[in-house]
């Protein structure tokens, strides 16, 4: 059966994996790290290694980036913790130097369709992933499929409105949304003697965050899925997989802020240890 390579980029790492397509067996994969680098730089990196994971029955690549994509012209439109990266012609460059087709996405949308079709997700019609690290995305896939909104812009619930005009801590931009609140950068921000994303949610070190961080997230499930109504709502990256042993909580919260009688989504952390590589790759599949 034919391969296809699927890779994840973001701000500390660039992971690329051959996949079987078909079965979604994973053949192969290699991770570089990427902090520091410019994007032109990072994509010169990902040239390199399409060369060595290409085999002779490599039929597409699939890419997720962490940021806003042009869907016509495939260009980053805006993309987040990667300097130089904005208006980069990424489709272009990777098409016109492997003459393979490519499908570029962003990266919580990845995770959100490999959840969706291989994890976590399988079997709901309505499926909503939330990745929680250096900032906060999401997915949202429908019948198996990615729903991008009228301009392809949907799922940015980073950039929903939280606290509207407050920031948590100094150097937020004042917007009061998730990402200012969630991310796992913004939790480190709120509770600077925390060492990893668990300590914002247990133990002494950040006592005075745990019920606040809890609301606060039950809040963001709230709005989506009074919006969206979602069978399962799935989180990923550092500090959503963080949440694993606080769900119960999460949903009493979710319940005291839903309307009375409204269905309610299961809530779950991802299953999947490559969801983005294999995301990347179920595009192109």
């Amino acid at each position: 059966m034919p391969s296809v390579l699927g890779i994840d980029l973001g701000g500390t790492k660039l992971a690329i994996a051959r996949y079987t397509s078909g079965t979604w067996q994973k053949q192969d994969e290699r991770i570089l790290p990427t902090a520091g680098k410019t994007f032109p730089v990072i994509v010169k990196e990902m040239l390199t290694l399409i060369k060595e994971f290409r085999t002779g029955d490599t039929k597409a690549i699939g890419v997720g980036v962490p940021g806003l994509i042009e869907r016509d012209s495939g260009k980053v439109r805006a993309i987040p913790n990667i300097p130089e990266g904005n208006g980069f012609p990424l489709l272009t460059t990777l098409k016109n130097a492997t003459k393979l087709p490519v499908f570029i996405e962003n990266d919580s949308a990845c995770f959100a369709l490999a959840e969706a079709l291989q994890g976590a997700g399988k079997g709901q019609s309505v499926v909503v992933g939330i990745t929680m690290g250096t900032g906060v995305g999401g997915g949202i896939v429908v019948d198996g499929k990615i729903f991008r909104g009228n301009h392809g812009c949907s799922a940015e619930f980073g950039h929903m409105l939280l606290k509207p005009g407050e920031s948590p801590a100094s150097g937020g931009t004042g917007r009061g949304e998730v990402e200012e609140y969630l991310s796992g950068t913004a939790l480190r921000h709120r509770c600077p003697a925390a060492k990893r994303p668990e300590e914002t949610l247990e133990g002494p070190t950040c006592a005075h965050l745990h019920e606040t961080v809890i609301r606060e997230i039950a809040w963001m499930c709230t709005s989506l899925t009074h919006c969206i109504d979602p069978g399962v709502i799935i989180f990923g990256g550092s500090a959503g997989r963080a949440l694993k042993p606080h769900l119960s909580e999460i949903e009493k919260e979710l319940k005291r802020w839903m309307l009375p009688k409204s269905p309610l989504p299961t809530l779950t952390i991802g299953t999947l240890d490559h969801a983005g590589t294999l995301g990347a790759a179920l595009l192109a599949g």
